[in-house]
């Protein structure tokens, strides 16, 4: 039982875990910061407004031993939510519990450490396809003999679902990304052929419980039936012990909703249920999000409320007391042998484009869950698919949890970014000196990019730099100068139109309008810029936006994520466009945002309105429209035509041009 936890500083995360721990909570599931999780030091130009806001900052090994002080790491099972610098958190945990005097060969717990759903989803990548699978494969090779209790990759189909995956595409992309890593292993050399069970017996995933109770339980029916098959025959595995289906669950958070957010309990309750009622589909841990996730950084009350929900589960109820109660069941059985036959053909197609890495490349894969995406959200947008609160039952009683909604989230002193990047410039410049006395950290650098340019693990190397008290943003650079950077197709261009502008409907109307605007200011099209300021790789919102302005007639420029507010700023006026939308769900809105306003200004370009999508508190929202932002959207906005029309008003405003009457 598990709560997805950290923010602000190791100080400050370490004082949760351990209140966590004290409450019942019986493992740990770090969350960590954006500059963390790419690879960045909280000095970097990128990590401005990002420095504790989504998880803690862990800069170097100090801040890795603060984080865990007092929590004895060789009695711990501890989850770390972390894909691109998995090796370095993973290196500077082993440093930490070596301190602690633990056996490192006893330590237990999950490194995430997949790199396709980042390219896919998230959007922490850093390294290219090829580097980022070798960094995965030495993981393993090294965890299988060192720590083998230890989880040294968790395939993720989370972030898939969030990203719009149907069920299929979930179970495929998944399947195909594990195929893609065992291969890599067993092809590395690394690890005698005898040794593969215990390989695969490491293997765990992470999928995610949407709201569809029946579908997502044969869901994962689905996913042990095909693994069963594929460790037997592609890998030879006989242990039915190693060919287990090891799963852990985030249940849904893409359906969590801003409006009505008391609606989101039974929603995860609903979820939780999916994997934990039938015996044989049930998670081994279950994390579950809070009700206001949809608003902000959820509280710790809050998060509590999410474990005692799985205590009362655990503990109250009879659930676990009886074998699988859907067994024999021909319901259950026909949909779960449908998604096996469909999945197993995905997996297919993606094997005869070369595997999930060459579908990465190709854009294959984004363009598929880019058009899920749309499709969900047009049938949402018609009414088609129900969401209590949003599109169906809108009334409501006034809501005593949100009444003050400046304290129904946890917010994150603005003032912990300069006491951070304090402490990281003061590591640098100590490190050496006592009580640390650390070696001089050029050197086990130069030894990790001669490793890096060479064909030796990559693991001890970069223990070598935990040692010798090197920041995340050295690591991380080091393995830059060798294997690059990528950026990964955005799958926006390629994806096909979901939202038909048929005569009478609400696209139709607002692409005359789009079309009316373009002849006012004597240009054959509306450009509008799509921006992604900072870190956040949370990119399915901004894609949305963008896929449904094309179809509306816009011209769209959309770079991808990952940008700084310079970057954004010099391509609005390379580009000449006429709006500027800006996507931010990491919480540094308030940094960031007003950084683009100034500089649109410092240019003589304040009258490009500028638009700005994202989790954002309603007094934050007050403020960027102080600062002269034209237009706030937050998720409880969810009808993205209706946005697009908004976006053609604004721009019609900003030109002094009348208005014209858009669809609500």
């Amino acid at each position: 039982m598990r709560t997805y936890a950290g923010h602000s500083t190791a100080e400050a995360s370490n004082e949760l875990y351990r209140r966590n721990l004290a409450k019942g909570q019986t493992g740990l599931s770090v969350a960590f910061d954006l500059p963390t999780q790419t690879g960045y030091d909280p000095d970097h130009i990128l990590a401005r407004g990002e420095v504790g806001r989504v998880g803690v900052p862990v800069a170097h090994l100090g801040d890795m031993r603060r984080l865990f002080q007092d929590i004895p790491l060789e009695q711990m099972n501890t989850s770390m939510t972390i894909n691109a610098t998995a090796m370095w958190l993973l290196a500077l945990y082993q440093v930490v519990a070596e301190e602690q005097g633990a056996d490192v060969s006893r330590l237990q717990g999950t490194t995430q450490n997949d790199i396709v759903k980042e390219y896919l989803s998230r959007g922490t990548h850093v390294f290219p396809p090829g580097p980022s699978l070798r960094l995965t494969t030495d993981m393993i090779a090294y965890t299988v003999s060192r720590m083998p209790k230890w989880n040294p990759v968790n395939i993720c189909s989370y972030h898939l679902q969030e990203a719009g995956a149907t069920p299929v595409q979930e179970i495929a992309y998944a399947m195909s990304t594990a195929i893609a890593v065992l291969d890599a292993v067993r092809d590395s050399g690394q690890v005698p052929r005898e040794r593969m069970g215990d390989v695969v017996g490491r293997i765990s995933f992470f999928v995610n419980a949407g709201v569809r109770f029946v579908e997502e339980m044969c869901k994962m029916r689905a996913f042990g039936r095909i693994w069963d098959q594929v460790t037997r025959e592609r890998y030879g595995i006989e242990n039915p012990r190693h060919r287990r289906f090891r799963y852990g669950v985030q249940v849904n958070s893409l359906g969590l909703t801003e409006a009505q957010p008391e609606n989101n309990v039974q929603r995860i309750v609903l979820e939780m249920l999916a994997v934990t009622l039938s015996k044989d589909a049930r998670a081994r841990a279950v994390q579950l999000p809070a009700w206001n996730e949809a608003l902000g950084l959820p509280r710790p009350w809050d998060q509590q409320w999410s474990l005692r929900i799985q205590q009362v589960l655990a503990y109250e109820s009879d659930l676990l007391e009886y074998d699988d109660i859907f067994a024999g069941s021909k319901v259950i059985e026909a949909k779960v042998g449908q998604l096996v036959a469909d999945s197993l053909a995905e997996m297919e197609r993606i094997e005869g484009m070369g595997g999930a890495m060459a579908a990465v490349e190709s854009g294959y894969l984004k363009s598929r869950l880019v058009s899920s995406h749309a499709e969900r959200r047009a049938r949402i947008e018609s009414g088609e698919e129900k969401v209590i609160g949003v599109n169906a039952f809108e009334d409501t009683e006034p809501n005593p949890l949100t009444a003050d909604l400046d304290t129904a989230i946890q917010t994150v002193d603005p003032a912990v970014e300069a006491r951070v990047v304090a402490s990281l410039r003061s590591w640098r410049d100590t490190r050496y000196q006592p009580p640390f006395n650390h070696p001089r950290p050029c050197k086990a650098l130069e030894k990790l990019k001669e490793a890096a340019k060479g064909a030796d693990n990559l693991m001890e190397a970069t223990l070598e730099c935990a040692r010798a008290g090197v920041t995340t943003g050295e690591w991380a650079g080091a393995l830059r100068e060798v294997f690059g950077e990528f950026r990964a197709p955005t799958g926006v261009s390629s994806a096909p139109v979901a939202v038909a502008a048929e005569e009478g409907s609400a696209l139709s109307e607002v692409r005359r309008t789009v079309e009316r605007t373009a002849g006012d200011l004597g240009v054959g099209k509306l450009r509008f810029l799509v921006g992604k300021p900072g870190l956040d790789g949370h990119s399915n919102g901004a894609e949305q936006i963008a896929v449904r302005a094309r179809d509306a007639g816009f011209e769209v420029v959309y770079q991808g994520i990952r940008l700084t507010p310079e970057q954004i700023v010099d391509a609005a006026l390379a580009e000449d466009v006429h709006a500027v939308g800006l996507s931010v769900l990491s919480g540094s809105h308030a940094r960031l945002v007003p950084d683009v306003l100034e500089r649109l200004r410092a240019a003589g370009a304040a009258d490009i309105p500028v638009i700005v999508g994202g989790i954002i508190p309603s007094g934050d929202a007050e403020q960027l429209r102080a600062a002269g932002v034209a237009a706030v959207f937050t998720p409880k906005d969810f009808d993205i035509t209706g946005i697009i029309g908004r976006i053609v008003d604004e721009i019609r405003t900003a030109n002094r041009l009348d208005p014209l009457e858009v669809p609500a």
